[in-house]
């Protein structure tokens, strides 16, 4: 495709060659914010280990790994087995394995060379995983899931002792860790203090490490962070590795957090004005099939207008969708006519990624180059 993509143009005007609904990916704002979250690993000495949910790219994947990041993370068998199949060698499933299909899948992985950690949050389920990994000869690192405050998935930080003594004794297992994902909260509420955030999230992981050591247990990586909240959780003395994932493209939601800035994000959905029927509305071609809609406007914490921001036209707000429409409030002397395309950067990129089954890639010369999103809905 020889279409180019220039970042500064808030209207495109028809004709631009591009179909939309589309999701544009600018690579050098993807580098940058890679290299950004590489030397925050550096500087305090932890591994980093990006949460592939957001990208679900192999290439992505493999960009920061040579900007040195340790390995990737996901929550699927199913993305693992994509990520490996592009070439990915380290693999963190941070999510209870259970079902024996998928314990079974990740066996295979590891027995095709790939380093595959996988996450257990119950005896029940680590059993499994010993099972299997004992009848196929393998050895499988698992990691423990601690709750620390979100109400999902985790053991309770009283039991987590007990049951990692009882992990630690199965065969075919080794327990090599700890993990948690707790998100912006202090003090169990959301919170947009991440520094606060952050520290109390690796003070709580780092003191159950130290109990647990206490116990004999060999426990070597204390795994935390997301985009919010890494920088600061990699601060605090006892964390290993940090899991962020959003950083990679960054959206509204860490703009808003004050992680990023709106020049920061890397994606943005182009979308074509269909219809203006009053002076005071326009209609795109994107509506809930092309936007996520998980981060809703106006709530706590963030209290956003609409379901993403408009470039160039702040004060314009994506405020109702359809499964095909966007209907945006604009003002009555704006300039929009139908045909323009628009570029509109969404409150969440990672869910609005899964939307997509392929994307557009910008590189510096802003050449567009068209690629598959490969872990897109990968649900099993």
């Amino acid at each position: 495709m020889n279409e180019k993509l220039n970042p500064d143009l808030a209207i495109w005007g028809a004709g631009s060659g591009l179909e939309t609904p589309c999701l544009v990916i600018e690579s050098s704002v993807v580098d940058a914010n890679i290299a950004a979250m590489s030397e925050v690993a550096k500087r305090n000495g932890v591994q980093l280990r990006p949460h592939a949910k957001t990208h679900k790219l192999p290439e992505m994947a493999a960009r920061q790994i040579a900007a040195g990041a340790a390995g990737i993370t996901v929550a699927k068998i199913s993305e693992a087995e994509v990520m490996a199949e592009g070439g990915i060698t380290d693999i963190f499933v941070a999510y209870p394995l259970v079902a024996a299909s998928k314990i079974e899948r990740a066996v295979r992985l590891s027995q095709a060379g790939v380093r595959l950690i996988v996450g257990a949050d119950s005896l029940e389920g680590a059993k499994r995983i010993s099972d299997a990994a004992v009848r196929e000869g393998v050895k499988l690192e698992i990691r423990l899931e601690i709750e620390t405050g979100l109400r999902r998935t985790g053991v309770r930080i009283d039991d987590a002792v007990q049951l990692a003594k009882q992990i630690a004794a199965l065969d075919g297992i080794r327990l090599t860790g700890i993990y948690t994902y707790r998100g912006a909260m202090y003090n169990g509420t959301p919170t947009l203090d991440l520094r606060a955030a952050g520290h109390e999230e690796g003070l709580i992981m780092a003191s159950v490490a130290t109990v647990l050591r206490s116990e004999g247990l060999a426990i070597q990586d204390v795994s935390v962070g997301s985009t919010p909240t890494a920088a600061y959780a990699a601060e605090v003395g006892g964390v290993t590795e940090i899991r962020p994932g959003t950083y990679i493209y960054q959206d509204r939601m860490q703009a808003a957090f004050g992680v990023s800035t709106i020049d920061d994000c890397a994606g943005a959905v182009m979308a074509t004005v269909i219809s203006r029927p009053s002076d005071d509305l326009i209609v795109i071609d994107g509506g809930s099939k092309t936007f996520a809609t998980d981060v809703q406007p106006g709530t706590s914490p963030f209290y956003l207008q609409g379901f993403g921001h408009i470039v160039g036209a702040p004060d314009a707000v994506l405020e109702r969708m359809t499964e095909e429409h966007g209907m945006i409030r604009v003002r009555t002397d704006a300039v929009y006519r139908v045909g323009d395309v628009i570029r509109i950067i969404p409150n969440h990129i990672c869910s609005t990624v899964n939307l997509h089954s392929f994307v557009y890639i910008a590189d510096a010369a802003g050449q567009l180059r068209k690629a598959a999103v490969a872990a897109r809905g990968m649900l099993e």
